[in-house]
């Protein structure tokens, strides 16, 4: 796996793209630092890795199951030490969903993705991270 950044502008913006997919993502530092608010933070990527991590196999998971999923929104939010580096210490994953789904079919399958599936899950986490979740059935 490999990536590349090409830096954007005088400050601190950045453009990423990928081998595998023709799509560019767009990085910014604080404004501290002379960002621009022109692309997401470092740390808020790692927050998305995690997320999406976990999204693509709990809905994998959730129609193995033959539940019908309406609609996924997914909220994650870390905790950061205050010392440098600002490292996360604690990260949750909100896993809201909609549609006929059975609760416990739901809750082994957020389980599954985030604890068994997800690689980035296990490297947060062998890093120290206290990760968690949960599940809300609208």
């Amino acid at each position: 796996m490999k990536i590349a950044l090409q830096r954007a502008n005088d400050a601190v913006h950045f453009v990423g793209n990928s081998e595998t997919a023709d799509v560019k993502i767009h990085i910014d530092g604080s404004p501290e630092i002379g960002g621009e608010g022109l692309g997401a933070r470092p740390m808020e990527l790692v927050l998305m890795a995690l997320g999406s991590c976990s999204a693509l196999d709990f809905v994998s998971i959730l129609k193995k199951q033959r539940q019908q999923l309406d609609d996924l929104q997914i909220a994650v939010e870390g905790k950061r030490r205050e010392e440098i580096p600002h490292i996360f210490t604690a990260i949750h994953i909100s896993f809201n969903l909609s549609g006929p789904i059975d609760p416990d079919k739901a809750a082994k399958a957020a389980e599954l993705a985030v604890k068994k599936y997800c690689s980035v899950h296990d490297m947060l986490a062998a890093g120290g991270v206290d990760i968690t979740y949960s599940v809300q059935i609208n």
